[in-house]
């Protein structure tokens, strides 16, 4: 039986004792004397008057409790067959090492560092080593290009740069430094000192006066024993920035602060996904993303879990069995991935025969997140993993699950195609465009009534103004996800599209994510993929794209027809689904999500930028040919 309906009510009937309580979990240097001031900020501020140090609950605490000889981390690299592991005792003396190299070069309590770096443990060692010093991190995707890597010199201004000689993508060496170097040309803020980590692979020059060995300067501290302590600061104060990259304009700066950030990420890890201190949680993401600050780095720590850091794919590194691997090595409790990878798996394993080589007796619960996650992708991982597999639904802005099902309070009956319900916190709603709430089973924006709970975004980096502009003034008192979809009669959450995937076929409203649903039940689809395009006589049109699984033979203009006649059966000719295509992979951020938006910009016939993100930019030539060949790219389409 779930507790959750108590624990959610008892949340709405006041939720500073709610929060009080869970606050209680942290060590504070000095208590809040307001849980909650309104009166603070764009919409109040939590645990005002607080003081902490992040990674002194990450860290520091564990190992006074006793528990120095538990690991902490596992670096687990297919791509470089290194596995390795810290204690919370070596983590700590790691990041405190790292934190006095920091102030040796001269970095104090409020100033920024870039870290810009792959998939290995330095990376995490250096944004705790960031929080233990009172330095404020901005996580910059390993590989991004020097452009967007120079915006954010320039947002945040940043006094050092932690960065390593290359990252590896699969079998693909990528040189950073060179990136680094060209950023540093181009931004108008020069970063005064840059921290190189040098891999076997690639070998980086270093820039006199400017770039330092990052081996050496450690060697050197852990020589002197010299080791930083824990800087108090406010709960208030910054932890780190993390940029959003839009396909427009500059991204946003979204602020983190410390306090309730660690309030509820440590109440999520047992409430939501059922982990105990001691269990191996694994979050396969980059440190790039939300996902590897919340669930990779911070909420693992905090809870004294053991964290799992993983250099490498879900299939190529070197099959669809890699992550069984991980599971089986290390013991993995439960994992959160992104739905991509699970395609991807499927796709290239659709019986599931790589699942059978593994024991996977430790592994209890499945979480995804980060896309839509499609019935039948969640019904083929039940079917071979025989374990609860729970979609979930957040964003970078919150850092944290908006709705979700709650494993620690009990598990709840699952509804494919829905992230189940909000957690204490979210007063979620749905809304119209004039901003009142629909009824039940009826589509809107989705919008949680402000005050946002700990741990969300305060505000923009440096920029009130375009926080309030993008997040709180469509609707007042609401806080906007941008997520299009609805509350059923049971109060179960269905995210639909961003509600720029909701299109607009000859006056009807109608949702792609709904129609990639049927699209992926066809056996042979393995991922699939649909945009609304312009369109002359309708305003838009649905334009669908599959990946058809390995081993598939068949004629693929059938396997496409019937595909439409899918789509007609069970949404209707309302849809106006007619245009499928089948290409050898979808264009994904690095992260996994479809950039669906910049296929909608190719078949438009419009000008387009190639994403940051991207994994691989060949595959928008690969894409914009088969669009191409088949007569699909143009901005006068009529009568489709």
């Amino acid at each position: 039986m779930s507790r959750y309906a108590e624990v959610y009510a008892d949340w709405k009937r006041c939720p500073e004792n709610f929060w009080a309580r869970a606050a209680a979990e942290i060590d504070w240097g000095k208590p809040a004397t307001k849980v909650f001031n309104p009166h603070l900020g764009e919409y109040g501020r939590w645990f005002v008057g607080a003081e902490c140090n992040t990674a002194y609950n990450c860290l520091d605490r564990h190992v006074a409790a006793g528990r120095g000889k538990q690991k902490a981390l596992i670096y687990d690299s297919p791509v470089t067959k290194t596995v390795k592991s810290y204690t919370y005792a070596e983590l700590t003396d790691e990041v405190a090492t790292l934190g006095a190299v920091l102030q040796d070069l001269g970095v104090q309590k409020g100033d920024r560092v870039i870290i810009y770096m792959p998939m290995v443990p330095e990376a995490a060692i250096a944004m705790l080593a960031c929080a233990r010093i009172g330095a404020i991190h901005s996580v910059v995707f390993g590989g991004f290009a020097a452009s967007e890597l120079a915006t954010r010199f320039d947002d945040c201004q940043p006094v050092a740069v932690l960065t390593a000689s290359c990252g590896i993508e699969t079998a693909r060496v990528i040189p950073y430094k060179p990136l680094l170097d060209k950023a540093i040309e181009i931004a108008a803020h020069k970063p005064k000192n840059c921290i190189i980590l040098q891999r076997p692979m690639e070998k980086a020059s270093l820039v006199a006066g400017r770039d330092h060995d990052w081996a050496a300067l450690v060697a050197d501290a852990k020589k002197r024993g010299h080791k930083a302590e824990c800087v108090t600061v406010a709960a208030t104060d910054p932890l780190y920035i993390l940029y959003t990259s839009g396909t427009t304009g500059a991204p946003k700066g979204v602020v983190r602060d410390n306090g309730g950030h660690m309030v509820a990420l440590k109440w999520t890890m047992k409430n939501h996904y059922g982990v105990d201190p001691g269990d191996v949680f694994w979050a396969a993401s980059d440190v790039g993303w939300v996902v590897g600050h919340s669930y990779i780095v911070y909420a693992p720590l905090l809870h004294g879990a053991t964290s799992i850091l993983y250099e490498g794919k879900p299939v190529g590194t070197p099959d669809a069995g890699a992550f069984w691997r991980v599971i089986s090595e290390h013991k993995v409790a439960a994992m959160f991935t992104a739905p991509t990878a699970f395609r991807a798996i499927k796709r290239d394993d659709p019986n599931g025969e790589f699942i059978k080589k593994y024991d996977l007796s430790k592994f209890r619960t499945l979480f995804l997140a980060g896309e839509r996650a499609d019935p039948e992708t969640i019904k083929w991982a039940e079917q071979h993993l025989k374990v609860p597999v729970l979609d979930h639904w957040w964003q970078t802005e919150t850092g944290w699950p908006i709705a979700g099902n709650p494993v620690g309070l009990g598990t709840l009956p699952v509804k494919y195609g829905s992230p189940t319900v909000p957690m204490p916190g979210y007063d979620l709603q749905v809304l119209n465009p004039e901003g009142n709430e629909v009824r039940r089973g009826e589509t809107g924006t989705l919008a949680v009534r402000l005050p946002l709970p700990p741990s969300c975004l305060p505000t923009l980096w440096n920029n009130d103004e375009r926080f309030r502009k993008s997040f709180l003034s469509d609707f007042r008192g609401y806080y906007t996800t941008s997520g299009a979809g609805y509350i059923d009669k049971d109060g179960y959450v269905f995210v639909m599209a961003r509600t720029d995937d909701v299109i607009n076929v000859a006056g009807h409203r109608l949702s792609t994510g709904q129609m990639e649903e049927v699209v992926a039940k066809h056996k042979d689809v393995g991922e699939c993929a649909v945009i609304g395009v312009a369109d002359e006589l309708k305003g838009q049109i649905p334009m669908g794209f599959i990946v058809l699984n390995a081993g598939v033979n068949r004629d693929t203009k059938e396997i496409e027809s019937e595909v439409v006649k899918l789509v007609r059966e069970e949404i209707g000719p309302v849809a106006a689904f007619k245009q499928v295509m089948t290409v050898p992979r979808l264009p994904k951020t690095r992260s996994g999500k479809i950039l669906r938006g910049t296929m909608r910009a190719i078949a438009d016939g419009e000008a387009w930028k190639m994403p940051a993100t991207i994994d691989d930019p060949a595959i928008l030539d690969e894409i914009t040919g088969v669009m191409d060949t088949r007569g699909m790219i143009s901005k006068e389409r009529s009568g489709a």
